[in-house]
């Protein structure tokens, strides 16, 4: 009976739609121009605990987009999922926490800013595929360097 309690486990309880806005500040005037518009997509990823075992990982992505230095529409949406994750060692839990969950979350919320643009009336903008391994090693190797620089100070 203990032995059971010590299987791995790694499987989504929710996903769900956690934060959506969507502004036009400068309609019904700035869409009579006739102007390409700038875009600008950010991206972020957090990842926390909320109870024993149960993690939300959400990926938020922010576009703007400009018709010269005038805000056309600006989408900012928060896609989340609860991850229950037990009896695995620490790093692979940040490993999964930091790359294989947000893999999951990420289709979602590219749907959903197509789909948010195009019930605005525009044209969708479609979010590129994300390399959520690249972006993970990039974040563990800038903590690194910041905890090294701290022990130097010390």
């Amino acid at each position: 009976m203990a032995e059971q309690d010590q299987t791995p486990v790694f499987q989504l309880q929710r996903m769900y739609l956690k934060d959506m806005s969507l502004e036009q500040p400068n309609s019904p005037q700035i869409l009579l121009e006739q102007q390409q518009p700038q875009v600008d997509i950010q991206l972020g990823m957090q990842a926390e605990s909320v109870a024993d075992g149960l993690f939300e990982v959400s990926v938020t992505a922010t576009v703007t987009t400009k018709v010269g230095e005038r805000t056309l529409f600006l989408i900012e949406a928060k896609q989340a999922g609860i991850f229950e994750i037990r009896n695995l060692p620490a790093d692979q839990v940040q490993g999964i926490l930091g790359v294989v969950c947000p893999q999951m979350v990420y289709p979602y919320l590219r749907a959903i800013v197509s789909d948010i643009c195009t019930r605005a009336g525009f044209p969708p903008i479609l979010l590129a595929e994300v390399n959520f391994q690249a972006m993970f090693e990039a974040q563990q190797q800038a903590q690194a360097a910041a905890e090294g620089g701290e022990q130097t100070l010390n």
